[in-house]
This record gives C-alpha cells, sequence and structure tokens, in this order.
C-alpha cells in the first residue's frame, strides 16, 4: 500500500508512470462498474490517456475516435480549454458550499437558464449528481407529492422493457434490459414494466401505425386493470439510449403523455442522454417529440462530463399543488451533499454558452449526414438494423434478417466489433449484439466518414471471425 501512494503523492510523479503501472493498480486495488463475479476486483480495461477533440489517446498511445463521447457525455468535445479554465477560476473563488442552510450564484443562474430552455411550466430546478440521483429524486419527488396530497397509495411506477435509468436502488429497479437485473434486487413491488417500444422487435407484419396502437393499447389497459389511483409516475427515455438507440413510433409518446394526464398520472421524461444537444436541442421532450412532461431529468451532456452533475426540472403546477396542501410542514427529505455543487454548476453554465454559440447548430446541421452513412452499412449480412436520430445511432447485428436472431449464439459480438474496430482507431459501445455511437456534438463531416469506414472494416472482419470460428455462416 505505501508503494502505491509513493507512486501517486505528486502530478509530477504520477507523469512518471507507465500505463503498465496504472494498469497493474488497477488489477490490484480498483473494482470497475458492472464487473463480473469472476473478475471483480481484478479487472483491468482499456487505459485512456488523454483526449482532444473528438479524439482519445489510449494507454499504448493509440489516437482513437470516440464514438460514444464518453458515455454519451462529452459533447463539446475533450480538451476545451474555456471549461478546464471555469472549473480552476471557480474552485478559487469558491469550491463547496454546504446546500442544507447556504447557497451559491452559480446554481441560481444555472437553474433559470435551464428553466429557459425547459418546455410548459417546468420552471423549477434541483441540482443532483447524475442521472441516476436525477431519477431518484424525482421518483421520491413523486412520492412526496402523493403522500403530501393524502395519496399514500399512488406510488406504483410504470417503466417498460429495454430501459435504463441508473443503478441506485429504485433508479436502478426501473431498468429493462437483458442482464441488469439477473443477480440485483430491486424495489419490484413498486414497478410495472410495459413493453419496449422498439420498431425493430415488432411481430411480424405488424405495421408501424399498428404497433404503436398496440403500445397505447397496452398501457391504456394496465391503468385500467391496476387502477389510476394506484399509479404515480409514468418514465421513459424519449429515445432508450442503453437499451439500444430505440427511437419510438411516430406519435407514440404525445399519445403516452395524455394517457397520463387524463388519469393524473405524472409523466417523468428522463433526458439524462437526449438532453444538451445529443438531438440539437437544449431538451428534445417538445422541440422533437411534443411533450411537456411534468418532469424531466438530466445530466451527462450539462457539463460535457467535464464535472458531475444532473439534476430534475420540475412543474410549476406541482409545487403550487403542494403550496395548497393540508400538509405545509410536509418536508422533501432528500438532499445530496453536492447538491447544487458551485463547480459543476459554473461547468454547466459555461458549456451551455459553448452550446448556444454554433455547436447546437451544428449538431442540427450534421446530424442527417451521420444517420444517411450510417445507413449504408445495412448492406453488411450481418447487420439486421442500424437506427437512430439526431447524433445517436445503433448498429444491431442478427444471426439471419428473416428471424432477427440476436446471435444468441455468441453475446460478444458486439465485442468483437469493438476490438477490431479499437484496433483501427475507433472506440465504439457494445452492448451484447449491438454497437453504439454518440460521437461528440463538434463531429465533421470528414471524421464521420473515418468513424463509418472504421466501423465497416471492423464488422467485416468480425464476421469473418464467426465464419472461421464456425459460429455464423451468414
Amino acid at each position: 500500500m505505501a508503494a502505491v501512494k509513493q507512486i501517486v503523492r505528486t502530478s509530477g510523479e504520477r507523469s512518471a508512470m507507465t500505463g503498465e503501472d496504472a494498469v497493474d493498480i488497477a488489477r490490484r486495488h480498483l473494482v470497475q462498474p458492472w464487473p463480473c463475479a469472476a473478475d471483480i476486483g481484478a479487472e483491468t480495461r482499456s487505459l485512456i490517456g488523454a483526449g482532444e477533440g473528438i479524439y482519445i489517446t489510449d494507454g499504448e498511445g493509440k489516437r482513437l475516435i470516440d464514438g460514444p463521447a464518453g458515455m454519451w457525455c462529452v459533447n463539446v468535445g475533450h480538451r476545451r480549454e474555456e471549461l478546464a479554465r471555469v472549473m480552476y477560476d471557480q474552485a478559487m473563488q469558491l469550491s463547496y458550499n454546504t446546500p442544507w442552510y447556504t447557497m451559491n450564484e452559480p446554481s441560481a443562474v444555472l437553474a433559470k437558464r435551464i428553466a429557459d430552455y425547459a418546455p410548459g411550466d417546468l420552471n423549477h430546478v434541483f441540482f443532483t449528481t447524475g442521472g441516476s440521483t436525477a431519477v431518484e429524486s424525482a421518483l421520491r419527488f413523486m412520492q412526496f407529492f402523493n403522500n403530501a396530497r393524502g395519496r399514500p397509495e399512488k406510488k406504483l411506477i410504470v417503466s417498460r422493457g429495454g430501459a435504463y435509468h441508473g443503478s441506485t436502488y429504485l433508479s436502478a429497479s426501473l431498468n429493462g434490459r437483458p442482464r441488469d437485473r439477473d443477480w440485483m434486487d430491486g424495489a419490484d413491488e413498486l414497478v410495472i414494466k410495459l413493453s419496449s417500444p422498439d420498431p425493430f422487435r415488432r411481430p411480424a407484419a405488424m405495421s408501424l401505425a399498428a404497433f404503436s396502437d398496440m403500445l397505447v393499447t397496452e398501457f391504456e389497459e394496465t391503468v385500467s386493470r391496476v387502477g389510476a389511483d394506484r399509479i404515480g409516475a409514468f418514465i421513459g427515455e424519449p429515445v432508450q439510449a442503453s437499451g439500444g438507440v430505440i427511437v419510438p413510433p411516430e406519435n407514440y409518446l404525445p399519445r403516452i403523455h395524455k394517457i397520463c394526464r387524463d388519469n393524473d398520472i405524472l409523466f417523468i421524461a428522463d433526458e439524462v442522454v437526449t438532453a444538451f444537444g445529443r438531438l440539437g436541442h437544449v431538451f428534445a421532450s417538445k422541440e422533437v417529440f411534443d411533450i411537456e412532461p411534468d418532469i424531466i431529468t438530466f445530466a451527462k451532456g450539462v457539463t460535457s462530463g467535464y464535472f458531475p452533475l444532473g439534476g430534475m426540472i420540475v412543474s410549476q403546477r406541482l409545487l403550487e399543488e403542494l403550496r395548497r396542501s393540508n400538509h405545509p410542514t410536509a418536508m422533501y427529505a432528500h438532499g445530496l451533499t453536492y447538491t447544487s455543487h458551485p463547480v459543476g454548476c459554473a461547468v454547466a453554465l459555461a458549456n451551455l454558452d459553448l452550446l448556444e454559440d454554433g455547436i447546437l447548430d451544428h449538431a442540427r446541421s450534421v446530424a442527417p449526414y451521420f444517420q444517411q452513412q450510417l445507413k449504408k452499412l445495412e448492406d453488411l449480412p450481418l447487420v439486421g438494423e442500424v437506427r437512430g436520430i439526431g447524433l445517436m445511432a445503433c448498429v444491431e447485428c442478427v444471426a439471419d434478417h428473416e428471424s432477427r436472431n440476436p446471435l444468441q449464439l455468441d453475446t460478444n459480438v458486439g465485442m468483437r466489433i469493438d476490438a477490431h474496430c479499437h484496433e483501427l482507431g475507433l472506440l465504439v459501445r457494445p452492448l451484447i449484439n449491438m454497437c453504439v455511437m454518440s460521437p461528440p456534438l463538434v463531429i465533421t463531416r470528414e471524421q464521420i466518414d473515418d468513424m463509418v469506414t472504421i466501423l465497416r472494416e471492423g464488422i467485416s472482419r468480425t464476421m469473418d471471425d464467426l465464419r472461421r470460428e464456425g459460429i455464423w455462416q451468414g
């Protein structure tokens, strides 16, 4: 242990470390997120040493296109001096204040700027540390809201297959992706799961309109069966991101939203991924999907990943109803040590400046080309579908196009493609039989061409591997 302290004591000593040093330390001491039991506490992953623009450099000095933009979040690109200076300046002025009985200026200014962009009457912002805590805060607010209004039975939460909403106990209970919950407990008694709005997996020969009708009917029947007096909230990502960039059928979300309004069910839009430029707007709920939620959760792109920050935006109507309740001393007993962190909020303000100063316009202009070029990969036999919206997309691989078998014989197809792409100069995000791309919003058309060229070659090499190993005959 003393040796490790010696290595990491100063930045000067740290600069003398090699990639092998860091990998060895990680193998002995660092627990990675989402580990398997066989490797927990002894696993290493690709070491990233630097980043600039849309590129990162791995521990061996290889330059890679950052296909996932970190984790959907490095929206303005790596190494933006404007954000680094703001972090330093704010930390030198005020590095922290307790949110329990003090406040800071950056959080107040940021709350107003976010409220100005939010749709409808979403005028009030509660800041958290990231997406999971933002969703957790929204769900706990729903519980508090109904308790204060004398409706303690109205607490059930409707989520969907394919969803990802976080890693805290309550937020993780909403998740509907394969393998997320195989070995983990959750608040299952509070959650109702609807079908994923995945058009690629709709029943054979069913039209998109009929598929949308089926999903809406499922929700209507669920409300009727369970009782609107027991359902507190519906939560959904406008685009299911980690579920494989699932873009719902047109007009599906407005119809779900109407059911919520008709039955006094809060509609929570989880915009942790889709906000702050990913779809070309600060928020996508109204601009892209024509809905005005009761609550929006956000994180990731709010600081472009430069500092941990998230939050929820709450409707004015809900707060006014709380103020009119018969329990004026009821307390929303929820908060975090780093709620409204001054450094995070200062970074978010500077990040918004960058988005407003041309990056949002650029994202909207380049997104159609991004989708068009990636769509060309559908001519590869292994590719079942390329789908996406804005600057987020997914390549889903299948064993054959007729059955759309998701390659159950090999659950590492995405990782195989990622390994080949890494060697060729691109980092993608592998998700079982899928590869997800959500590059920094500053990506150019030429860089999109590079990305697609590498991805095509990575998929082609993976097809050769699968054929050679007798796993796939396509």
